[in-house]
């Protein structure tokens, strides 16, 4: 990596440079003198690109220019286009496993009957379907208020299905709540039915596994005569149970972390996502498991991880997971290359080869351990590759059902949301973490004025273990907590 005041570039190989600055005609960077405006965060050409030519970042293709590109041009959507097509053909080439130095630290969380630890003791209520969405929040509103300080907080987590679903697409709803209630953040989780829904509550239940029969309450709201008091009469029964649980020192080891990115800009690829990567590789090396999702934004980059896959089992799992999201896209009539979003075009980032190339690094350099499909929870330490796709609301949530506790989210433009597990907003710049500090966490801007990845990963690392031992991240100091669920079948 080659950095100076103006500009930083990636690779030696690499054909362009990140401006980190503005830069305006006559300016000199990288040893070119500069020929138009670039903002910050967008690509300087440092020599001459022929027209049809690869362009290189991160020292891999991110599209083919479109015209002829002298050096000192901006490099961007006017002559830079995705080179991406259909699907492509993998072969098993695999890499030695770099060694991973993980964390010796700990933090204090709760250990639960099955051996998988908590980062919160909360009280979850679940619906099995939108007509009853209201219902849970109404509950969890009163609950909270009711038995404030006795446990981490009453949390509603709804959605709008769970009705008029058919198949597959009905079996996925039941299997994400299933997943979630059976999640080690919740101390109790009450489900709230309705009656008539095609997510029928007796079903859903039994399809719960290790979820201890005192922290779980469930009824229909339509046998119900008064739903909410009910409700409030569950959540009481729950709090007396999750009340009685504490915190204790757990290894490193313990963590789930689930990888989000979210409103990229043109440093994500060089601040926040490579140094959630360092974090990744503290938690794997040490034996905890890092979960990497969003499969539209690795294509261009899929074969970096593909060769990282502990064996050919992996690697052939990590080939149909991307294979069967490319032809998902081609299915409905939509080109793969469907991305970046034009927050991400404006902040810099040009094709999706770019942006996957950039997004991939917050896994870090660990190997591929196990492929999940959607609703599938991750049982092997390592990186683990979650299916889902790049929707912030409808991923995290995968990853909270996953069995994430805490999530890394990484973002160059900001947003305010939350999730189901405790989410850490990296901001890729400082301008975004000075403007938006009651959304943002933690500030990796500092590396693009200088300071060292590793002494931003220790202080990452310790932000990281504050909250997996309790401390609130500014989305749950918001009241921003949200889930979502991928929808992909006919509604009756």
């Amino acid at each position: 990596m080659t950095q100076d005041a103006a500009i930083l570039r990636i690779d030696p190989r690499d054909d362009v440079a990140t401006a980190l600055v503005a830069l305006a005609p006559g300016d000199s960077a990288g040893g070119v003198t500069v020929r138009g405006e670039i903002p910050a965060g967008h690509k300087l050409a440092l020599r001459a690109i022929a027209k049809g030519a690869p362009v290189l970042k991160y020292g891999w293709p991110i599209g083919r220019a479109t015209a002829d590109i002298a050096a000192g041009d901006h490099v961007h959507s006017h002559n830079l286009a995705t080179a991406l097509q259909g699907l492509e053909d993998y072969a098993y080439a695999p890499q030695a496993p770099e060694p991973l130095a993980g964390s010796d630290a700990s933090f204090l969380g709760y250990r639960r009957t099955d051996g998988r630890v908590g980062t919160r003791n909360e009280i979850w209520i679940l619906c099995t379907v939108g007509c009853v969405a209201r219902t849970a929040q109404r509950i969890a509103e009163a609950a909270a208020k009711r038995f404030a300080g006795r446990v981490d907080g009453v949390i509603a987590l709804t959605h709008p299905f769970g009705c008029s679903q058919l198949g597959d697409d009905l079996s996925a709803t039941r299997k994400m709540i299933a997943q979630l209630a059976g999640h080690p953040n919740a101390g109790g989780v009450l489900i709230v039915g309705l009656g008539c829904e095609s997510n029928q509550l007796g079903p859903l239940l039994e399809t719960l596994e290790g979820v201890a029969p005192e922290r779980l309450r469930a009824f229909s709201a339509q046998m119900s005569e008064d739903e909410l008091e009910e409700g409030l009469a569950c959540v009481e029964a729950l709090v007396a149970v999750a009340e009685q649980d504490r915190r204790e020192p757990c290894p490193v080891s313990d963590l789930v972390i689930g990888l989000k990115c979210g409103g990229s800009d043109g440093f994500s690829g060089l601040t926040a996502n490579p140094l959630v990567g360092r974090i990744a590789d503290k938690v794997a090396g040490a034996g905890g498991t890092a979960i990497l999702t969003e499969i539209p934004e690795i294509f261009g980059a899929e074969r970096l991880l593909m060769a990282r896959a502990t064996d050919a089992a992996v690697f052939d799992g990590v080939v149909k997971v991307v294979d069967d999201f490319r032809r998902y896209f081609i299915a409905h009539g939509e080109p793969i290359s469907e991305n970046p979003s034009p927050g991400n075009i404006a902040g810099g980032i040009t094709t999706l080869e770019e942006k996957s190339l950039g997004a991939v690094q917050k896994a870090g350099r660990g190997q591929v351990t196990e492929v999940l499909r959607y609703g599938d929870r991750a049982t092997c330490p390592g990186v683990v590759l979650l299916e889902a796709p790049g929707n912030d609301a409808v991923s995290s949530t995968a990853l909270t059902a996953a069995g994430a506790t805490v999530i890394l989210f990484t973002t160059g433009r900001g947003t305010p949301l939350g999730f189901p597990a405790p989410t850490l907003k990296i901001a890729t710049n400082s301008g975004l973490a000075q403007r938006k500090p009651r959304w943002i966490d933690f500030d990796a801007g500092t590396i693009a004025a200088g300071q060292s990845m590793d002494t931003a990963a220790d202080a990452l690392m310790r932000v990281v273990l504050a909250a997996a031992s309790g401390r609130q991240t500014r989305a749950e100091e918001n009241g921003e907590r949200e889930m979502a669920i991928w929808k992909r079948g006919v509604t009756l």
